[in-house]
């Protein structure tokens, strides 16, 4: 089967702290991948290494058929890899389509200045983007709130607002960091919904960081589980539920029982 991404002995310290210590991996198409693994285990820090952000001391991280090591995040979003963060980074002032549209800027060969200063050469394309830009809000169910300034949404459609601004620069691998924090059940039950109509329609391949136990075994095609920099376990969600070494880390006993 086609592999999208793997990582091959990825090593990365800081200080005398490793990490991430030779983790390996492989991703194959439209398929939702969940990381999971206590706090300190080395997730984000692996995210921030396919993304490069950081650069790791050993090993690689190969996409489609390409090392990503040594390039700048903008060229491996280029490239076709989009992420979210933790901690939401909207441009709270906008409103949520203006968000969608600097998120495209890189897909339709905009720089991010011609869209934010509304330049000639976006004025060119406006309509196309706008209509393609509301089509993505449709899509994550916010077309309603389209005009409305992003800090003023709940906090649920902002998350939303995050994933419809990276699905502008056209992805095929989209990088979710806790993508379901601060939700209610609910709002997370229809992330779920939306990840895997994502997939469906857009063909995207998910990698996902998670705390929330429900929303891994629930949507998760396969589970990678890190604890103190090292990949102990990997399999589909049933496999990693039963796996001694995962209960012991991180599940606790009671997910066992």
């Amino acid at each position: 089967m086609t592999t999208l991404l793997r990582a091959e002995g990825v090593t990365k310290a800081f200080g005398g702290l490793v990490a991430v210590n030779k983790v390996e991996f492989a991703i194959q198409p439209h398929r939702i991948v969940s990381i999971i693994g206590p706090n300190g285990a080395g997730k984000t820090t692996l995210f921030n290494i396919v993304t490069g952000l950081d650069v790791p001391e050993s090993g690689t991280v190969i996409f489609r058929e390409r090392s990503l090591v040594g390039l700048r995040p903008d060229e491996i979003t280029a490239s076709g890899i989009c992420r979210t963060f933790q901690n939401i980074r909207l441009f709270a002032n906008m409103t949520a389509i203006e968000n969608v549209l600097v998120g495209m800027h890189t897909r339709v060969g905009l720089g991010l200045r011609d869209v934010l200063a509304r330049g000639r050469r976006f004025r060119t394309t406006e309509e196309s983007l706008s209509r393609q830009a509301a089509e993505l809000l449709t899509v994550v169910g916010l077309r309603a709130k389209a005009n409305e300034v992003a800090r003023h949404l709940p906090y649920g459609d902002q998350r939303r607002l995050e994933i419809a601004r990276a699905l502008g620069a056209g992805p095929s691998l989209l990088l979710l960091d806790e993508p379901t924090a601060g939700m209610t059940q609910g709002e997370a039950g229809l992330l779920m919904a939306l990840l895997r109509r994502l997939i469906g329609e857009f063909h995207l391949t998910v990698l996902l960081i998670e705390h929330n136990m429900r929303v891994v075994m629930g949507v998760s095609d396969r589970v990678i589980v890190l604890d103190h920099g090292e990949k102990i376990a990997e399999g589909d969600p049933a496999e990693v539920r039963r796996d001694p070494r995962v209960i012991e880390a991180y599940l606790g006993r009671r997910a066992h029982a």
